[in-house]
């Protein structure tokens, strides 16, 4: 939902990673049916387009990319053009020990958002589409809710709505998933979910985004452990994706142009399915044998990951879109039913891809160079030759010396800032999991105590879902920190 890192919480142009992503057409049968991308009846006279965590004024390219994909065809002639709105996009840690946490960035997003379309009180009266990606659509959903409080559908509007990653999606958003949950030392407030039959909207969501499709049975922790993976990998991709892919985006159930039309929905909801697991992206990086192995691990393992969703065949949750769903205690037994079936094929399935592989004919076939590593003795020789011939400059200019000197001294003082700027964050995080995953628990128990079962396992399942996500977060921030200080004292080697 956010921004800053395109990996971990992304709002811009710039992939950390990428998750083949191509629709995966086997995957469907009736429930679904294929999406539009041209997403709205209405042609706005007027596009706000926001951008996310840690990218306030949104650049030119990724105005232009969300136009191309998620809107090409509402406005070809007009002459205004699409407008990046800024908003503030803070999110603490992520995007800095000393930006806004979410809820006071999100605050100031909705006043600058309404302010702009909802002036002294009234709407402008041009056709007006709002764009939000992650982070923004929070702003976007918040702001639907104060222009419409009472809920009233309003399909006749001249405002209308479109969003990609939406973390108040209704069914798979992570601020719906856990409504009501409340972070005060991350300044964090789970949100719930963004209105469905308020204004016209479009919501076009990632398979496997941790942020828009979160697993709705987290106590599968193979299933959260992708989720992160998916936010690290696949939520900063939306502006990169290609036409063709937007436009194989499946229409789910409970959109409004989903067969007949789907009562007290205004939304059409789009999923865009993956090739592969960002779970084994990692793996995948490996050189030479990395997506061998993957391919050998993959198919069993998407079944165990997408039973966290209710269905071991979709990475996704396959009741209606337009409800909001909060997370679970345990799939169906049927979901079980399916299981062993399923996991007898994908071994064999692994195995066939992971030789196919090695010989050159699987989905990623092994090469192996010796020119590479070739390349990467000579990278050596080079880095060695460096500090050689620094010497011989300070041989013979011996007054360059101090201005070394100080700026030794300055980059060693700057790591080691960065280096204690984690303890906060740190400590922000260890009193969120004692003080409140704890109180949430709790009212989990409290609200559950009809039910033994939920009100000892939600509390459980709740658990897994939000220390996963904790320490991903702390992964995030030591790693930022990490490479800061990698750049740093490199800068000091010639």
């Amino acid at each position: 939902m956010w921004g800053y890192k395109l990996r971990l919480l992304g709002f811009g142009l710039t992939a950390a990673g990428g998750a083949g992503l191509l629709t995966l057409t086997g995957m469907m049968n009736t429930a679904f049916a294929y999406g539009d991308s041209a997403v709205d009846p209405v042609t706005p006279e007027i596009t706000w387009v926001m951008g996310g965590s840690g990218d306030p004024i949104p650049s030119e390219e990724y105005v232009a990319a969300v136009n191309k994909l998620y809107f090409p065809d509402i406005r070809p002639t007009n002459p205004y053009p699409e407008n990046a709105l800024f908003t503030p996009e803070g999110l603490y840690p992520l995007t800095g020990v000393k930006s806004l946490p979410l809820d006071t960035s999100v605050a100031q997003g909705v006043t600058i958002l309404n302010n702009t379309i909802n002036p002294n009180g009234v709407l402008t009266p041009e056709a007006t589409l709002v764009f939000g990606y992650s982070q923004s659509t929070i702003i976007a959903s918040l702001e639907m809710e104060a222009l419409d409080p009472n809920g009233t559908p309003q399909p006749d509007s001249p405002l209308s709505f479109a969003m990609i990653g939406d973390v108040m999606n209704p069914n798979g958003g992570l601020f719906e998933r856990f409504d009501g949950l409340q972070i005060a030392s991350l300044g964090l407030d789970f949100s719930g979910a963004t209105p469905a039959d308020d204004y016209l909207n479009s919501i076009y969501t990632l398979e496997y985004d941790g942020y828009a499709d979160f697993p709705r049975y987290p106590i599968d922790l193979l299933s959260d452990l992708n989720a992160f993976a998916g936010i690290y990998y696949v939520h900063g991709t939306y502006p990169d994706l290609t036409s063709t892919q937007v436009e194989s985006a499946l229409l789910l159930p409970g959109s409004m142009d989903y067969g007949s039309g789907t009562a007290d929905s205004l939304t059409n909801y789009y999923m865009i399915t993956v090739n592969d697991l960002p779970l084994l992206d990692p793996i995948r990086s490996i050189p030479f044998f990395g997506n061998a192995v993957a391919d050998l691990l993959q198919p069993d393992l998407t079944y165990l990951v997408n039973l966290g969703y209710g269905d071991p065949l979709y990475g996704w949750s396959t009741s209606p879109a337009n409800i909001p769903t909060p997370f679970g205690l345990f799939p169906s037994l049927s979901a079980f039913e399916q299981l062993p079936g399923l996991l007898v094929s994908g071994t064999e399935e692994g195995i066939h891809n992971f030789i196919a592989d090695l010989t050159g004919s699987g989905p990623n076939p092994v090469t192996f160079s010796l020119g590479s590593l070739l390349d990467s003795a000579s990278g050596t020789s080079s880095a060695l030759a460096g500090p050689l011939t620094a010497l011989s400059t300070l041989a013979s200019d011996p007054g360059s010396l101090v201005t070394d000197i100080v700026n030794v001294v300055n980059t060693l003082s700057g790591a080691a800032s960065t280096a204690y700027a984690t303890l906060l964050p740190t400590a922000d995080l260890a009193n969120a999991l004692l003080t409140s995953m704890p109180a949430y628990d709790v009212s989990l128990f409290l609200n559950n105590l009809s039910d033994p079962v939920n009100a000892i396992g939600l509390p459980i399942a709740a658990d897994m879902a939000l220390v996963t996500l904790a320490g991903g977060f702390e992964f995030d921030v030591l790693l930022d920190a990490a490479t800061s200080i990698a750049g740093d004292l490199g800068s000091l080697i010639p």
